[in-house]
Order: structure tokens, then C-alpha cells, then sequence
């Protein structure tokens, strides 16, 4: 049992794929004359892209995870070792996150670095900062390599200007996308780790903040809008829904194995699943549409409801059928997924500073289709690479 679930492959195939689909879709964004269902659905628009559902099923994922990652820990009784660890782990995200949000607003016109040399600087002081050590590396040139990029990331921020009217500096913009995976971790996590994983705790902090994103959107909690800037941990609940969503399912599926009723998980999903469709669909018209960009509960529904058919069938296909080798060819993007994402951020600054541009065909249509696919397995064969020669970031 034990062992069984150390390693939970479903999980590392839909976290494969959701990380492909993510380096995907972020790379097809501005590609003309594609199909639009790939991408984002614009911020007044109320409709539902591929691109839309990816970062929730992330998410999803991250809640997955935490019940499988902290069973030996609490078997072994480190509990202080494992709650340090998520206060470290969601700082570090958080952290990242915050620069990389200030990377969009970057004015190279009034600092001395232009922004692609700023941002592959930045990007490698976090591979020397969180470059996962190996237990034979002598402690002194750890020190030595983490402390070089602890000063290359104080050098950078250091020279940072931003283009927002009424700062000058380093700001608070948004999280970033790792910054909301963070807080959605650290609070979930926490969630889980105090509740000593009882399921019904789960489904309550689920439906806890289900029910705090439609009240954010139906207006009962516009009294607290002023400290919703101040007090972001709780945010309109969307992000924490699709985390903690993940993570009662996990229990679920620990309890159900457990008991050979693996057949109820699958039950229990696709009934989930289908009274989430049907709520989405029915507050659809009265909590402003299906939007992505503004966190509304249909597409908070929606989403959950399609993560849990799509782990439902990879369940059954990886867990049940053993047809884990289908995704060997992205593994890495599932087993190493932290520097499968940081990659591109030093794919793009090198590609501008080099200026060498692609032929037109893929730049648009079809081409930039392939392009964009091609773009993604590169990637994730950089990672595994990278992996190799035991190059990963660790957090």
C-alpha cells in the first residue's frame, strides 16, 4: 500500500500533459490565424478556451499531490520538518512569482540592461539559488554557488525600473502564476496538514471556497472588497477551489484503494463531475459568464468538473491499464515540472537577443501550429537533459 502510493503515475502523466499543453498554449498566444478554442477566451467574453481550463487543472493537480507527498512524512512523525517545508516551498513560489510579475512591466529605457539580459539573468540566479544540490556536493561550494546567485538576483533588482505609472521599483502588480499557485499550496496544504487529512475536512474547505467565489460574484461580499488587497491568502476562493478540489479527491482515492472500491472513485468522479457541469452552467447567467480572467464561479465549476473526467481517465488508463510508457516521450514535464516551466523564460530572452526570426510560414496558421507543438517537446526534452546531468531546480 505504502509503496503503491509513493509514486502515483496518473499523476505524473496528467501533470505531464498539463504542463506540455501549458508551454503550448503560452507559446501560441499572438499566433495569428489559429483557431481561437486553443486559446484564451477575452476578458469580456463569456466562453470557455483550451488554454482557459489548463492553469485550473494545474492546480488540481498541485492538491493531487499533497496527500501522496505527505503520507511517509507524517507516518515518520517530521512534522516540524514537513511544515517547514510548506511555508519554504509556497515562499519560493511566491517569491518567483513576484519577479516574474515585474518582468511584464520591465522599462528598458531607463535602466542600463535591456529587458531580455535582465530576465535571463534573473532566471539564472534562480537555477543557482534553487538548483537541487546533491548530497556529494562539498557544502562550501553550494554556499559558494547559491550565495553567487542570491548577489546576481540583489544585482538585478538593484537595476530594476518599471514602467508603471506612480512606481519606480520593484512592486506588487499580481502574483504571477506561480505566486497563486503558492498561496493556493500553502493554504491547502496547511488545510490538510492540520486536519489530519480527514476526507469530510476536505470536502468542507472544498465547499468552503466554492461557496466564498460565488459570494464574491453574486455581491453578498463587497463589504470586505477593501481588504481583499491586503488579506490576498483568501482572494475570491477560485484558486484554493481547484487546489483543494485535488486534494479531496486524493484522500478519496487513498480510502477507496485502500478498501478495493476503486470502481466508486470512478463512480464518485463522474457524478462530481456532471453536478458540477450543471451548477456552472445554471449560475453561467447570473455571476457574469464563463471567464477566466475574472475568476467567475462558472467557469471555476466548469473546470473542476472537466479536471475530474480528465483524472478519471487517466486513472483508468495509467493506474489500471499500466499505460504509463504512452507518456514517456513528456516525462519530464511530469517528474521535473518546476524546471520544465522555468525553461522557457531562458529560451525567449536568448531567442530576442539573437535575433534570428522564423520564416513566415511559422509565424502564423498551421505553421505556427507545428511551431508551437515543436516549441513544446523541445522543451521538455531540454528539461530531461537537463535532468541528465542533474540540472533541476528544487523548491
Amino acid at each position: 500500500m505504502s509503496n503503491f502510493l509513493s509514486r502515483i503515475r496518473s499523476i505524473d502523466a496528467f501533470r505531464a500533459v498539463t504542463m506540455f499543453l501549458m508551454i503550448f498554449v503560452n507559446d501560441l498566444d499572438g499566433i495569428p490565424n489559429t483557431p481561437n478554442w486553443l486559446k484564451h477566451a477575452g476578458s469580456n467574453v463569456d466562453a470557455l478556451g483550451l488554454a482557459d481550463t489548463i492553469f485550473p487543472a494545474f492546480l488540481f493537480i498541485v492538491g493531487l499531490s499533497i496527500p501522496f507527498a505527505f503520507q511517509n512524512r507524517l507516518k515518520q512523525g517530521d512534522n516540524f520538518k514537513l511544515l517547514s517545508r510548506i511555508v519554504s516551498r509556497s515562499f519560493a513560489l511566491i517569491f518567483i512569482g513576484f519577479f516574474h510579475a515585474n518582468m511584464e512591466t520591465y522599462n528598458e529605457a531607463t535602466t542600463l540592461l535591456p529587458k531580455p539580459v535582465w530576465e535571463s539573468l534573473v532566471t539564472f540566479s534562480f537555477f543557482f539559488i534553487f538548483l537541487d544540490y546533491s548530497k556529494d556536493t562539498p557544502p562550501t561550494r553550494r554556499y559558494l554557488l547559491q550565495g553567487f546567485g542570491v548577489l546576481l538576483l540583489a544585482g538585478m533588482a538593484a537595476l530594476y525600473r518599471t514602467s508603471d505609472p506612480g512606481h519606480t521599483w520593484l512592486h506588487f502588480t499580481w502574483w504571477g502564476i506561480l505566486g497563486l499557485i503558492g498561496w493556493s499550496y500553502m493554504l491547502c496544504a496547511l488545510i490538510y496538514y492540520y486536519s489530519d487529512g480527514h476526507l469530510w475536512v476536505q470536502l468542507a474547505a472544498w465547499m468552503f471556497f466554492m461557496f466564498f467565489n460565488l459570494d464574491v460574484h453574486f455581491g453578498f461580499l463587497d463589504f470586505i472588497d477593501r481588504l481583499q488587497g491586503y488579506i490576498w491568502i483568501a482572494g475570491n476562493g477560485a484558486m484554493q477551489s481547484f487546489t483543494m478540489a485535488g486534494v479531496f479527491i486524493s484522500v478519496l482515492y487513498m480510502r477507496l484503494k485502500a478498501n478495493n472500491e476503486m470502481k466508486m472513485l470512478w463512480v464518485a468522479m463522474i457524478l462530481i463531475a456532471i453536478i458540477l457541469f450543471n451548477l456552472g452552467f445554471i449560475v453561467r447567467y447570473f455571476s457574469g459568464g464563463i471567464s477566466k480572467e475574472r475568476d467567475t464561479p462558472s467557469w471555476v465549476l466548469i473546470c473542476t468538473g472537466i479536471s475530474l473526467v480528465v483524472y478519471a481517465f487517466f486513472i483508468f488508463l495509467v493506474d489500471v491499464k499500466n499505460k504509463y510508457n504512452w507518456f514517456k516521450v513528456i516525462e519530464p514535464a511530469g517528474t521535473n515540472t518546476f524546471t520544465c516551466y522555468i525553461v522557457p523564460f531562458l529560451f525567449y530572452p536568448i531567442y530576442e537577443m539573437s535575433r534570428i526570426g522564423y520564416p513566415e510560414y511559422l509565424s502564423q496558421g498551421i505553421g505556427g501550429l507545428i511551431k508551437c507543438i515543436v516549441f513544446a517537446f523541445v522543451m521538455v526534452w531540454l528539461t530531461g537533459l537537463l535532468d541528465k546531468i542533474n540540472i533541476r531546480i528544487k523548491i
